[in-house]
């Protein structure tokens, strides 16, 4: 699937070499457009903040059109006169978990994010995206942006980066921008040593162990005035750098920040394809949103495998295989069209997913019981959902703490973002 949508993207482009085409659209600095998400459970509207101009752009030069048909959004940025597709990028937000919400239902509200694409020499058209009730994506703000343009602003926050992990390029390899969050200035040690723990955790895990190589880790010193971080059902307020806090979305182990700008601030001091907010609590918590960024409670018990389950969501885009446990979503998946995420399927679009990885002795749906531990099937309950949803394997990272790990297709997907990234072949 992810090759033949690859080839139907790529015919929208012209047929110049891929580096060749960056170096004619794109300078090696970035374009960060910051904008506020409005709206309620059945509206959405966007309209742009500021314009940012940034020294790094940590992307692959080769693979610029995406194809992955991955997330709730995607921007689309074209040439403006020709209206060639120059870069595509599939992302999700937290607006758009509130919108599944009960809050969604009785009132608006407003939400930052931001986008990232290489710097364009020339004027571009940037066209923002969301999937309507089909899962299909649709239009919902197209801007111009003129690199020219007086508007596009430059700042840089103030904090000491270090390389933890270097192999090579940042345009051959996968960058993690690893953020302090909750930490102070004489707990930057702390910092560094809970990096490297779950950094080496993260590599032991297949498929990851394979493609060390292909990834570079950096540590950025955000510096909080106070240690720790905030519990609002605590009445806990903490003075932190990132302004992360527990109660996200109205559920006490939801670990996020909605102070997405500043989040960028920092990153965009390291070349990066993902940002991984790390966070000085022994609080169970976390969360991870496709190409948004990860969050982990640091010195909780479970803290590496949900360091690593975090990041198999924000990095490979993969939904929670979980049914059992309380979350703020209500319906968040219909189950009358196919879900885009790689490890989960209603079964209405199944030739789309996992189907080939099947054994053709597979019964569909496959029943769960100790014969079929090790076994790709589709297991019903997934999504947040005990019926509808189904998922390809027992266990996996991607339902419970204490899996081995992730399962095959999870792995694939993950290992094929990795080749994405660094200008492999899928």
């Amino acid at each position: 699937m992810h090759k033949a949508l690859f080839i139907v993207i790529l015919s929208l482009t012209t047929f110049i070499k891929p580096n060749a085409q960056f170096n004619q659209s794109f300078t090696k600095e970035a374009l960060r457009i910051d904008f506020v998400l409005t709206g309620n459970n059945k509206s959405t509207d966007i309209s742009i903040f500021e314009t940012i101009k940034e020294p790094h752009w940590g992307g692959n030069y080769n693979n610029l059109i995406c194809p992955f048909d991955y997330g709730q959004f995607r921007l689309v940025v074209k040439d403006y006169s020709s209206k060639q597709v120059l870069y595509t990028h599939g992302f999700c937000t937290l607006f758009e978990e509130w919108q599944t919400t009960i809050e969604a239902e009785e009132n608006e509200s407003a939400f930052f994010q931001t986008v990232q694409c290489p710097f364009p020499k020339k004027k571009v058209l940037v066209d923002i995206e969301t999937r309507d009730e089909a899962n299909q994506f649709k239009l919902v703000k197209t801007f111009t942006i003129d690199p020219k343009a007086h508007s596009i602003i430059e700042r840089k926050a103030i904090a000491k980066t270090h390389k933890f992990i270097d192999n090579g390029k940042s345009t051959k390899c996968v960058d993690i921008a690893i953020i302090a969050e909750g930490y102070t200035e004489d707990e930057m040690e702390i910092f560094h040593a809970d990096v490297e723990r779950l950094s080496n955790y993260l590599f032991t895990q297949a498929p990851f162990d394979q493609y060390k190589n292909k990834f570079n880790i950096w540590m950025i010193d955000a510096i909080s005035e106070e240690s720790g971080v905030s519990d609002p059902r605590k009445d806990i307020w903490k003075n932190t750098a990132l302004q992360a806090s527990f109660n996200t979305l109205n559920s006490d182990r939801y670990l996020e920040t909605t102070h997405t700008f500043t989040v960028r601030d920092y990153a965009a001091l390291v070349p990066y394809d993902q940002i991984y907010i790390l966070v000085n609590t022994e609080k169970y918590g976390g969360g991870g949103i496709y190409n948004h960024f990860s969050t982990t409670a640091a010195h909780h018990g479970n803290s590496e495998p949900v360091f690593v389950h975090e990041f198999g969501h924000s990095f490979a885009a993969l939904g929670d295989e979980y049914y059992t446990s309380e979350v703020s979503y209500s319906d968040f998946f219909n189950t009358a069209v196919e879900p885009w995420q790689p490890n989960l399927t209603t079964l209405i679009n199944f030739d789309s997913k996992w189907k080939t990885m099947l054994d053709e002795n597979t019964p569909i749906p496959t029943p769960a019981n100790a014969k079929q531990k090790d076994i790709i099937g589709v297991y019903e309950g997934g999504g947040y959902v005990a019926k509808g949803v189904y998922r390809p394997y027992i266990d996996c990272r991607m339902k419970t703490n204490t899996a081995d790990g992730f399962c095959p297709v999870c792995q694939k997907a993950i290992k094929e973002m990795i080749l994405f990234l660094t200008g492999e072949e899928l």
